[in-house]
């Protein structure tokens, strides 16, 4: 089928994904000159989307759900409207995957999600529906497939399409809308719903990241009558899975059969959580896990030819020599991530400076920075003998030597200013974080400071500081005009 050039002021500049119900465009604001997505509504607006809801009361109940909404943890709605007969939803663009996709490597093992990534997941998750609640709406459809993690680890919720607004002409009607496995038993009874409804789905989704399975599987009808009659299979009664004990109470009262019995709201939720933990959620999913559970690059649709073959830049003995320093940390993932690592990088001391980032133990992150600033200073063995006007810049063993460090850098990286040396493994003066942190507020806004707070905390080094911010910004242009501001600022 022919796809529009233009939907309201938004210029279409690819296909996202293709479903029964409609296509989500990739577009273009050219007003605020940002990337957005567009969900348009395939079906005739007045079909029935079941117990007497049309689809367009669906999309429109979407858009002001969602609309109402301002938290970093729910995708952002900007704009509802018509074109040439076509209705659209302009939201937030978020670069990730969906939980669901996570959940399926983990149970096929081609990945091991730790404890304390789910409790990231599931904190993160809650801590968006308390907004959402507070705000009077409820999701109604919390499963993983509308959940997603972003490249810096943040979780995002999706798709508002039958959520419930209080106090809105849009109650009971598609009550039945929904998938069966994460629906409460009182939905399938028509009984009054509320909040509690999203805090059952929540413990459906943290039983299925603990155990590889949801509660209650089969059928619909199968799934109807298992959830409101038979008693719950703890985690820990399950073969092998002793060691999840401390989560039973917890999922005993997140999956109750009666509403009553459950968590109240989310912060009773979030507060059972870390006392099952003995510690507080972390605010994200750690570097490592990302790193496994996304193994390609991410890049936008129009990059994918042009990263497939980037140049590093660095000589096979560079990269070998940084696979064995980084391998003592993190084992044999480490020459994998280091040729991913060194494709954005434009020298050896951004290069282990982003290195030491994929390194989640605090002791071992030091002792990895101690070596790399010993490799990249030269008062060990030198890493590389450098070219041109830039120190630290490696040559190509074998191979022509390149002179120019254009080739080796992403069309949308800008030439960096780094000096080299040790100045990158230096933590940032206080000069340079109230710099940096007015430039990253003209992308992210009034969360500038908690971001880079938190950037300190977990990047104490200038380059990995700069790196830190960066990943906060999702378009690709704008994440590398700031990486080219951050760069130029003064130590």
């Amino acid at each position: 089928m022919a796809h529009p050039e233009r939907l309201g002021k938004y210029r279409v500049t690819g296909v996202l994904g293709e479903g029964a119900m409609g296509i989500v465009y990739k577009g273009f604001d050219p007003d605020i000159q940002r990337e957005v997505a567009i969900k348009t509504m395939r079906v005739a607006a007045d079909a029935d989307a079941g117990q007497g809801v049309s689809y367009a009361d669906r999309f429109r109940n979407e858009a002001q759900a969602a609309g109402r909404l301002q938290h970093p943890g729910i995708v952002a709605v900007y704009d509802f409207g018509r074109d040439a007969g076509v209705d659209y939803i302009a939201m937030e663009y978020v670069r990730g995957n969906t939980l669901s996709r996570y959940i399926t490597q983990a149970v096929s093992e081609r990945l091991d999600i730790n404890d304390d990534d789910v409790a990231s997941i599931i904190g993160q998750l809650l801590e968006a529906l308390d907004h959402a609640h507070e705000q009077g709406v409820w999701h109604r459809d919390i499963k993983p497939s509308n959940l997603i993690i972003t490249p810096s680890g943040k979780v995002k919720v999706s798709d508002f399409g039958i959520a419930r607004i209080e106090n809105a002409d849009l109650t009971q009607a598609a009550s039945l809308i929904g998938t069966p496995a994460y629906m409460a038993p009182e939905r399938f009874q028509g009984l009054a719903v509320d909040r509690r409804v999203d805090l059952y789905a929540t413990g459906v989704v943290l039983y299925q990241m603990l155990t590889g399975r949801v509660p209650f599987s089969g059928p619909p009808e199968t799934i109807m009558y298992k959830a409101v009659h038979e008693p719950l299979v703890l985690p820990s009664r399950l073969p092998g899975l002793h060691r999840l004990a401390p989560y039973d109470e917890l999922l005993t009262r997140a999956l109750a059969k009666r509403a009553e019995d459950r968590f109240a709201n989310a912060v009773q939720f979030m507060d059972a959580l870390e006392a099952a933990m003995g510690r507080l959620h972390p605010d994200s999913i750690s570097n490592a896990t990302i790193t496994a559970l996304m193994p390609p690059p991410l890049v936008a649709p129009g990059d994918l030819a042009t990263n497939s073959s980037l140049p590093t830049g660095f000589s096979p003995d560079d990269l070998a020599l940084a696979a064995a320093r980084l391998g003592r940390h993190v084992g044999p993932m480490a020459a994998v991530l280091v040729k991913r690592v060194a494709r954005g990088c434009p020298d050896l001391p951004t290069l282990y400076a982003r290195l030491a980032e994929q390194v989640t133990d605090p002791t071992a992150r030091l002792a990895f920075a101690h070596e790399s600033a010993t490799l990249t200073t030269g008062t060990g063995k030198p890493a590389a003998t450098g070219t041109g006007s830039r120190p630290g810049m490696p040559t190509n063993t074998g191979a022509p030597t390149n002179t120019h460090t254009a080739s080796a850098r992403h069309p949308t990286q800008p030439a960096p200013t780094s000096t080299g040396g040790s100045a990158g493994l230096a933590p940032p003066s206080a000069a340079m974080v109230e710099a940096a942190q007015r430039l990253l507020a003209r992308q992210v806004g009034p969360i500038a400071p908690l971001l880079v707070k938190k950037a300190l905390a977990a990047a104490p080094q200038r380059d990995a500081f700069i790196q830190r911010l960066a990943q906060a910004v999702d378009d690709p242009a704008a994440r590398a005009r700031l990486l080219d501001e951050l760069r130029r600022l003064p130590h």
